[in-house]
């Protein structure tokens, strides 16, 4: 396995559509995410249901009435849909707060209205993974870093991706996410070790391993980061109860806090020792250490 060289840990906090389709509350969470957790990126979702969805899809119900915000599931997909417009008004407020803005993009136009804003980076969903002329256009088009979530994927898929990106030589901008695709998934299907599959076979190869986590509480992400990955995306809300889907697997405030904290005081304390009695242990040396009478 490849030596690990630990960076910095990045935090995303993903609102996705954890914003009711209100404005303002995404406005909150943004504020929230820089003052009160400290993430490094927040992330929202970019949809165009007509194109993404067929009329069947389109016209149907929610498969959870309870979660809907629509009377089909069209409906419900955009009520919680925000405009081009709308999402360069929270580029520019992340800007104003200093955090970095990201989207996760779904269909083509969805991406081409995200590239326009020129965030630092945006991110493919597991989803629309294998959508190679997405990707394709985005290598070509876009020039910051691009995020691709590898859940509900195979092998046979992944490597087709990272040949489309080395091919056009952005594989160097290239983020690829151990993820298991499940709201929330239980601990026995997170399978971490796909982040040190992940690592030995593609570290040289992108820019960065990350990790997307859909599990409960915030443990497994600091060991996810001390197996090789860099940048840490949790599901963030101001309420887990809330209507919606992605709610309950989501992080509350204080969580994404403290997931923070304690991946920073990981990065920290991952080192060796500088010499072979540290300057703390001195004194401690001096006082307890065994000596012959």
């Amino acid at each position: 396995m490849n030596k690990i060289l630990y960076k910095k840990p990045r935090v995303i906090a993903e609102i996705g559509c954890n914003h009711k389709g209100e404005f303002d509350t995404a406005l909150e969470l943004i504020k929230m995410a820089k003052i009160f957790c400290d993430a490094d990126i927040v992330k929202f979702q970019k949809r165009n249901n007509r194109e993404l969805l067929t009329p069947e899809q389109y016209n149907s119900p929610h498969p959870n009435p309870t979660n809907s915000y629509g009377a089909t599931y069209g409906e419900h997909r955009e009520y919680l849909e925000f405009t081009a417009e709308q999402h360069k008004k929270l580029s520019e407020a992340c800007n104003e707060l200093d955090i970095i803005y990201s989207t996760s993009v779904w269909d083509m136009t969805s991406a081409k209205q995200i590239a326009a804003l020129h965030p630092e980076l945006i991110k493919i969903p597991s989803a629309c993974n294998n959508n190679l002329p997405m990707l394709s256009w985005l290598c070509d088009n876009y020039e910051g870093e691009i995020h691709v979530s590898l859940g509900m994927t195979t092998h046979k898929e992944e490597e087709e991706l990272i040949k489309l990106f080395e091919s056009t030589g952005r594989n160097k901008d290239l983020v690829i996410y151990s993820c298991t695709s499940g709201y929330p998934v239980p601990f026995k299907d997170v399978c971490l070790l796909e982040v040190s599959r992940l690592v030995e076979n593609y570290s040289n190869v992108v820019k960065e391993i990350a990790f997307s986590g859909h599990h409960n509480g915030i443990a497994i992400d600091v060991a996810a980061y001390t197996l090789g990955a860099s940048t840490i995306e949790r599901h963030y809300t101001l309420n887990r109860t809330w209507k919606g889907t992605d709610h309950a697997a989501s992080l509350e405030p204080d969580g994404l806090r403290r997931l923070k904290r304690n991946l920073m005081a990981t990065y920290e304390a991952l080192a060796n020792k500088s010499e072979e009695i540290l300057p703390i242990e001195k004194v401690q040396r001096d006082k307890l250490k065994y000596k012959e009478h």
